[in-house]
């Protein structure tokens, strides 16, 4: 048996899902004992999908989710800076925690899909600018949240500026909801999350991939002198789980994928393959594993996780 490692369910409803799909999946990750329900944050289809019937807004799907379902945690992988001011962004996520009872936790990154912008009006910077808002956009957020209730925030910023605010709504988490950074970035993206994340994630990467990027986060923690201790570190796998091959080759074929590849490069196989993988990532500190699941509609899938490898961790 491994050491404790928490798996939670991660979807990509850009590639074609309605909110009755997600709210299918989030019950049954619920009922079936997985640590959050977690969704992309996409406008535009990946691949060759046809992303039918279209996009559905992440924060608006959590709020669905929030009071669709009772337990289970929500939140996103990544939501992009691009996509909204910081004073809103704010806003939208305290209100949803409250609407949850405090389940919500907030991804945030720099944006990276070009496409998605062009498709939907979206301004889309230069990667230095897009890191740059990002930097400022954690600041305006967290200090909004952690402004004491009476007082008033203000934030002095080149991309955004914020005068004389009421610092409302609080999320019911305190000081706030907790933040996801992730990515392999060898600089601004570790310094980020030494000082503003409280879970360091990444995403669809090796295990000596994850050993060099979380040492440069441990690094730049402690370049401020914060424990890392202080944060959780997680992995985004894809998975494909089969209690025997053909069942692993038909739900490969399904996502369009190949087993040996995503034994490769993601979570597949048996059971007892996933947990030996799963063990991998462990090792090198992973605490907690974002199975990303493509085919929304194989809720059997989770439930063979559940009863199969989950009980092994």
């Amino acid at each position: 048996m491994l050491d404790i490692m928490e798996l939670r369910i991660f979807t990509e409803p850009q590639q074609g899902a309605s909110y009755d799909d997600l709210l299918a999946v989030a019950r049954r990750a619920e009922e079936t004992g997985f640590g959050a329900f977690f969704r992309s944050d996409h406008y535009l289809k990946m691949g060759s999908v046809s992303g039918d019937p279209g996009p559905t807004d992440a924060w608006t799907t959590l709020a669905g989710l929030a009071r669709d379902t009772r337990s289970i945690r929500l939140g996103t992988l990544m939501t992009a800076a691009t996509f909204r001011l910081p004073g809103p962004l704010a806003i939208t996520v305290a209100q949803v925690d409250q609407m949850s009872g405090g389940r919500v936790e907030l991804g945030i990154g720099a944006g990276w899909y070009d496409a998605e912008h062009r498709a939907y009006g979206i301004p889309f910077p230069g990667l230095g600018e897009r890191f740059d808002r990002l930097a400022e956009q954690l600041a305006v957020i967290t200090g909004l949240w952690r402004t004491p209730s009476g007082e008033t925030f203000d934030f002095a910023g080149r991309h955004y500026q914020v005068s004389d605010s009421p610092a409302l709504p609080k999320p019911v988490q305190r000081p706030h909801p907790p933040i996801l950074i992730g990515g392999m970035g060898a600089k601004r993206t570790p310094a980020l999350a030494a000082r503003y994340a409280d879970e360091f994630n990444l995403p669809f990467v090796s295990v000596d991939d994850t050993v060099t990027q979380f040492d440069r986060v441990r690094a730049a923690c402690q370049a401020i002198d914060r424990d890392p201790a202080e944060l959780t570190w997680s992995n985004a796998l894809v998975l494909c789980c089969g209690r025997d091959d053909a069942e692993v080759a038909r739900r490969a074929a399904v996502i369009g994928r190949e087993p040996a590849e995503l034994r490769e490069n993601g979570l597949a196989g048996t059971p007892a393959e996933v947990v030996e993988k799963i063990g991998r990532y462990a090792e090198v500190g992973s605490q907690r594993i974002y199975l990303q699941v493509l085919d929304l509609s194989d809720l059997d899938h989770l439930d063979l996780v559940a009863a199969e490898v989950m009980r092994q961790l």
